[in-house]
């Protein structure tokens, strides 16, 4: 067993395996291969990138020894007890969902009890563009020789702790800083954009915040990922509220920025709006595009 799965085949999943296959087997799964309309397209893209494309999620993990699970977060612990029914002694799962740190421990309880390695892998920054120099933290009982062993691999990976759960708490409170700040920009520019003072409002963040580029690209930045990503982002705070609520913490915040990265999704849609039809991107256009006349 000396290949690797990736399971999950988006953007950072196609990204990984890109570069894991200049000097790996990889095999990718994905439940959108089970989909005649998304098939092909899942295929010519395996193509490019130069993997090996499963006829099933146990075809895919049947001959792996590294198993990266890359999915949504809605579907990071369904994937783990779907895999546990194949894995065995001798296989690593990496699991790179960004969910709570209660969840994460859910995925390796039913990974361990398979007799395979659970590593808990925290995605510290957005994989485009650093692509494999992404760093990870990496955290689990046999933490200390699996970051060695992505780092051979040519991936940056870190490691953080024994514990189960600890590098995903680090990213889970992260995201509220990150995801928050899209949330609130988006909300922001929404609301100036309809009253016509979406420059002066920007004039005075740059006079507050002048590093931080609010008078350059910075907004399109902002607005961009939670229109491109905002399903997946939503996924993610919902685990944020739950890991608040797991120590008691109120998720008023968080909650607040599900709803919101959720609500320019769900709001293009219904326009009908896809995002390869905003690039180049320019927030206004896309805000534009959802105005209600």
């Amino acid at each position: 067993m000396n290949k690797i799965t990736i399971i999950g085949f988006g953007e950072a999943g196609a990204i990984f395996a890109a570069g894991l296959a200049k000097n790996a087997a990889v095999t990718i799964w994905d439940r959108k291969l089970t989909q005649p309309a998304t098939r092909r397209e899942m295929e010519s893209k395996a193509a490019a990138c130069n993997v090996r494309v499963a006829s099933s999620l146990s075809d895919a993990l049947r001959d792996a020894r590294l198993i990266f699970s890359a999915v949504t977060a809605a579907e990071a612990l369904n994937v783990a007890q779907e895999a546990a029914a194949d894995l065995r002694s001798g296989q690593t799962f990496f699991d790179l969902n960004s969910v709570a740190p209660a969840t994460k421990k859910a995925a390796a309880s039913v990974v361990e009890a398979a007799g395979a390695a659970y590593i808990d892998v925290a995605v510290m920054a957005p994989v485009p563009p650093k692509g494999m120099q992404t760093p990870l933290l990496i955290g689990g009982p046999t933490a200390e020789t699996a970051s060695a062993e992505l780092t051979a691999l040519g991936l940056n990976g870190r490691y953080r702790s024994r514990e189960v759960g600890e590098a995903s708490a680090i990213k889970m409170c992260r995201s509220i800083m990150i995801k928050g700040l899209e949330a609130l920009t988006t909300e922001c520019l929404s609301a100036a954009r309809q009253y016509g003072v979406e420059q002066a409002v920007l004039d005075s963040l740059h006079a507050s915040f002048p590093s931080l580029g609010w008078n350059d690209a910075l907004p399109d930045y902002l607005v961009s990922r939670v229109a491109e990503h905002g399903q997946r982002r939503a996924e993610e705070m919902r685990e944020v509220v739950q890991t608040l609520k797991d120590v008691n913490v109120s998720p008023a915040m968080s909650e607040g920025i599900a709803c919101t990265q959720q609500g320019l999704v769900d709001a293009l849609a219904r326009k009908g709006v896809r995002y390869q039809q905003l690039t180049p991107f320019r927030w206004q256009q896309a805000l534009d595009r959802i105005r209600t006349d």
